[in-house]
């Protein structure tokens, strides 16, 4: 824009800038949290079995090295000492002179008998003479070190590689959470999968709102956690994770969601974290995978597309459509308020409103396809049952072939 004075003043945008939302959980389950400032070091090393296993596995292969070789290199020292102090060394052509150990010559020749001794090897060629009861000793106090270290070094290789962290990387989580109906009551629901058919046994979800607060004292507390239920009254927290699942949270009195409604959620700011626990059937170790969604990840007024269908002797389940949601009609007031209504014996508004766009999930069936689908789902209870294929939670229905 030109002034009077002919210079430019830049043009201010009528938008407010977008700033990053810093997630406390990342979507794969990485926690945004660095220790800082932590002067109590030691309490790593008083628990030094765990802090190995906790490390990058380039910093776990080089501990194990340096310690195998820093004890084989201590030890051939020693066996050099004594040969040295002996006389050994001096006399090593001399065939009348009985060394400590045989053919033991050098440093060098000290460091393979060191190996061979710690790693029990027995090439025959140096052997330990019962003329060096100090070499007797030695050979004790190395046998029994070495037995510790073989212990400590490979119990930690083998928690490390059995570690089921990976296992976690096959467990699926939505990739939106959504907010609509469930037998008149609105419900946050988030699906979850597993890929493999080994299962999770004892398989249980939790859900915990992260938001600042401030109490009425004045207080700020950041980053509070406020639990969600999501069954745990009811049991239905406890998963048979054999398909794709759709985990519910109830919005009533007891949920931090009861007087949000849908225009107070697109002002809102916070996180749910969902985590899973279970113990992997192959391995019997416990495994626990966490994801998360921001206030701008919930989707109100969308449900979840079916994955599961019934097929010639199996059920099958489409990842394709497995984050995928569809637009279903809700209404856009609390769950206090529709409580309110229902107690009031008025009618729950269920239609959208006019020219408020829905916010969709990335990939998601827009109205033509998600509406075809969710009116073929409503048409199919007014078919005849026999016509009907088995229903149970996302399997969708079809026409019995």
């Amino acid at each position: 824009m030109a002034t009077a004075a002919g210079h430019f003043t830049p043009k201010v945008s009528d938008e407010p800038s977008k700033k990053r939302r810093q997630r406390y959980v990342e979507k794969d389950g990485k926690c945004n949290v660095h220790h800082g400032n932590v002067r109590e070091t030691y309490r790593y090393l008083s628990d030094i079995f765990t802090t190995l296993v906790d490390l990058k596995w380039r910093f776990n292969l080089l501990v194990f090295t340096m310690v195998y070789t820093t004890t084989w290199i201590f030890f051939g020292f020693i066996w050099w000492l004594i040969a040295y102090i002996r006389g050994d060394l001096e006399h090593a052509e001399d065939r009348s002179w009985t060394p400590c150990v045989n053919n033991l010559n050098g440093f060098v020749s000290a460091f393979l008998f060191s190996i061979e001794t710690e790693t029990t090897i027995g090439y025959g060629y140096r052997v330990i003479t019962d003329k060096c009861p100090e070499g007797i000793i030695l050979l004790l106090v190395q046998a029994i070190l070495g037995s510790i270290v073989n212990a400590f070094m490979v119990g930690c290789m083998f928690v490390k590689i059995s570690q089921p962290k990976k296992r976690a990387e096959t467990l699926m989580f939505s990739n939106k959470a959504v907010i609509s109906l469930r037998d008149g009551k609105l419900c946050l629901m988030f699906r979850v999968g597993d890929l493999r058919n080994s299962h999770i046994v004892e398989a249980s979800i939790r859900a915990k709102l992260i938001k600042s607060k401030q109490t009425k004292e004045g207080e700020f507390i950041p980053l509070n956690q406020t639990d969600i239920n999501v069954g745990f009254d009811t049991g239905d927290d406890r998963l048979f994770l054999v398909s794709p699942l759709i985990i519910s949270h109830e919005v009533n009195e007891h949920s931090p969601f009861w007087e949000i409604s849908r225009a107070q959620l697109e002002k809102e700011e916070f996180e749910i974290v969902v985590i899973l626990e279970g113990m992997v059937e192959a391995t019997g170790m416990t495994c626990q995978a966490r994801s998360s969604y921001l206030d701008s990840e919930v989707m109100w007024g969308q449900r979840f597309m079916p994955v599961l269908t019934l097929e010639e002797g199996f059920y099958e389940v489409d990842y394709d459509t497995f984050h995928n949601t569809y637009e279903t009609p809700t209404p856009t007031c609390s769950a206090k308020e529709l409580a309110e209504l229902a107690n009031k014996g008025e009618a729950i508004p269920l239609a959208p409103p006019a020219g408020h766009p829905q916010r969709l999930t990335p990939g998601t069936e827009s109205e033509p396809g998600a509406q075809s689908e969710h009116q073929q789902a409503r048409g199919a209870d007014e078919r005849d049952p026999e016509e009907q294929t088995i229903s149970n939670g996302d399997l969708s229905r079809g026409d019995a072939e």
